[in-house]
């Protein structure tokens, strides 16, 4: 679908906070779900607690990681945003394995089929809109790096995603792709990025205008790839991170609505 990966570094994203929210969420409760023929999985998190109307159909988000894969810290955000107010469903691509090191997330990266995985992603879609507890017109994703790539390849697939948040993962390019587009999008990347350029960016969001979608991107000129990351002590950006994590929890916000204003 004109979609393309670079090898990402590490990729962490500080906590998304999304004002006045005053939820808990339940631990992770292991999920399973089909995907084709196969048996896809991940962790559900709930909302719980404070919202009005506790007992209403909430908004759901599908968390998409890096090329790490389901690690503690997706695990941290996945549960962060289930206190917001989301029914989350942190999806496992690659079914049960986590990268220590560099050339095992790149083996682990290379070795998932781009098909299984958008299959897997827009499968979890269909199973949250099916739950009694979720709005099944309120369903978005968020993913970073490899990731983002696939949180854009989901928004390409599945014509019912309410809104997507692309934090320096690689862009569609294909017309018809970009056409299948309805959701939301917002996004997040590195003016100094070698693998997500910025000529990239601003032919997605060109193209995107062309043909009457909204596309909400920025560009930080003097951070790279993976600038939202605290641990990338050589590329690590404290402010254009939390500009960043700000206008991902007000886009989400505005296109989910987390909980009643």
């Amino acid at each position: 679908m004109g979609i393309r990966f670079a090898v990402p570094l590490l990729s962490v994203l500080l906590s998304l906070v999304l004002p006045g929210a005053t939820l808990r969420a339940q631990n992770a409760q292991p999920v399973s779900f089909p995907s084709g023929n196969e048996t896809a999985g991940g962790l559900l998190y709930l909302p719980q607690g404070n919202l009005p109307q506790a007992s209403a159909k909430h908004p759901a988000l599908i968390v998409i990681h890096e090329w790490w894969g389901l690690n503690d810290w997706i695990k941290q955000q996945a549960q962060h945003f289930a206190q917001q107010g989301y029914v989350t469903l942190a999806v496992d691509l690659y079914r049960g394995k986590v990268a220590t090191d560099a050339e095992m997330a790149h083996e682990l990266m290379r070795g998932l089929p781009q098909d299984r995985g958008v299959r897997d992603l827009t499968s979890a879609a269909a199973w949250l809109a099916r739950r009694r507890d979720v709005d099944a017109g309120r369903i978005g994703a968020i993913g970073w790096c490899m990731g983002g790539g696939f949180a854009a390849q989901l928004a390409v697939a599945d014509p019912n995603l309410k809104a997507v948040v692309i934090n320096y993962g690689a862009l569609p390019t294909d017309p018809a792709a970009l056409q299948a587009i309805h959701a939301m999008v917002l996004g997040n990347f590195g003016g100094l990025d070698r693998g997500i350029t910025p000529d990239d960016v601003h032919a997605f969001q060109t193209a995107m205008e062309s043909y009457g979608k909204s596309a909400n991107v920025k560009i930080y000129p003097d951070a790279g790839h993976a600038f939202e990351n605290p641990n990338n002590t050589g590329g690590y950006k404290p402010a254009d991170a939390e500009d960043a994590e700000q206008r991902s929890s007000r886009f989400l916000e505005d296109h989910l609505r987390p909980y009643q204003k």
